[in-house]
């Protein structure tokens, strides 16, 4: 199993290193398991005047499975949009037309008190956000800013899906509720917004072939309100890419820390890219602060996904919520008087219930 791994800026680098202490609980166990490095996101800029460069795209296409840290930084926000970190992460996306991106949500027991809301709202809560990832109003054409005939500034920016699309990311989330609750919602914006009429019109056209499974229909404001209203009524949630960028990230504060969510993005033959849905958090940069666990957890959706060993994946599960229940915390999700370790510390405790198992 080849595996490219693509640390990034910021934190990226310290939390990788700790994901990559849990692969190597497993091939010293015999699982074969090869790693290839490469830059990305602003280290790619510095060393090679792109945020995507040519041999990190290359290795990607060629590997089973990318583990991906994270990218970008205040001092690049200044280069040309088409040099900017992010933009190497769009475009990774788009060359391995990673179209569907699995966001879980799930409090962890022991965390139901670090969450900002009642720990009664947010108790068992237990969702995934499947969002399309390679459409929208983030790829869509025209765009830009130009000057128009009144010499006024004019931002362009156009949302886009072809039915293609819709329908190729709404099976992944009629599949994804087959597999959970039998529940899935679809988010959109219907009411003011032609594309996303169309979104629906194709989502209850795919649910033809799933009778088993429950569909209903959320407008997006809506929705988010209801992510904080009531987060347990949802299972599976399907919705576009601006949206769902939206989306996941309030939810991911549902569980207490954004530094607890994974992420799996992926295509059509199951090759996929795996990363913690937070930032690169510049501010504690080096500093062995960072919470490492979405990043080892992203390496567990990759064991179930595109690697085919959900019996690692299961380990990995296993172990963080042995790890939490020891009471070992980050920063990030400590409450007062807990012991808190740093990313490093958070690393060794989750090896060391690997290796207990």
């Amino acid at each position: 199993m080849k595996v490219a791994v693509l640390p990034g800026d910021g934190i990226g680098p310290e939390i990788v290193a700790e994901a990559i202490r849990v692969l190597d609980v497993f091939r010293l166990e015999g699982v074969g398991l090869e790693t290839e490095w490469a830059d990305v996101g602003g280290v790619g800029v510095d060393r090679h005047g792109d945020p995507l460069p040519a041999s990190t795209l290359a290795l990607c296409k060629q590997a089973d499975a990318v583990l991906f840290g994270s990218i970008g930084g205040p001092r690049y926000d200044t280069l040309p949009r088409e040099q900017r970190p992010e933009r190497g992460l769009l475009r990774l996306r788009k060359g391995l037309d990673l179209f569907a991106n699995l966001r879980p949500a799930q409090v962890f027991p022991e965390l139901a008190g670090a969450s900002t809301l009642k720990s009664e709202v947010v108790s068992g809560l237990d969702l995934l956000i499947v969002r399309e990832l390679t459409g929208d109003i983030y790829f869509g054409e025209p765009r830009g800013i130009a000057t128009n005939a009144a010499g006024e500034r004019v931002g362009t920016n156009t949302m886009v899906y072809t039915e293609s699309e819709i329908r190729r990311v709404a099976h992944w989330g009629f599949q994804a509720a087959r597999q959970r609750r039998g529940l899935l919602c679809s988010v959109d914006k219907m009411n003011v917004l032609e594309c996303t009429q169309l979104w629906r019109d194709v989502v209850v056209e795919v649910s033809r072939e799933y009778p088993d499974v429950t569909l209903s229909h959320m407008l997006v404001d809506n929705a988010a309100m209801q992510l904080v209203r009531n987060p347990r009524q949802f299972d599976v949630i399907v919705t576009g890419n601006m949206f769902g960028d939206i989306l996941s990230d309030e939810a991911s504060m549902l569980t207490g820390s954004i530094g607890l969510l994974p992420s799996a993005s992926l295509n059509g033959s199951g090759q996929g890219l795996y990363e913690p849905i937070h930032g690169s958090a510049p501010d504690i940069a080096g500093q062995d602060k960072a919470n490492p666990l979405a990043q080892i957890l992203s390496a567990g959706l990759m064991f179930r996904y595109s690697l085919k060993r959900s019996d690692l994946a299961d380990r990995i599960d296993q172990a963080v919520k042995q790890v939490l229940k020891q009471g070992v915390r980050t920063p990030d999700i400590a409450q007062p008087g807990e012991q808190v370790v740093g990313t490093r510390g958070m690393g060794d405790a989750v090896v060391a219930a690997l290796r207990a198992q």
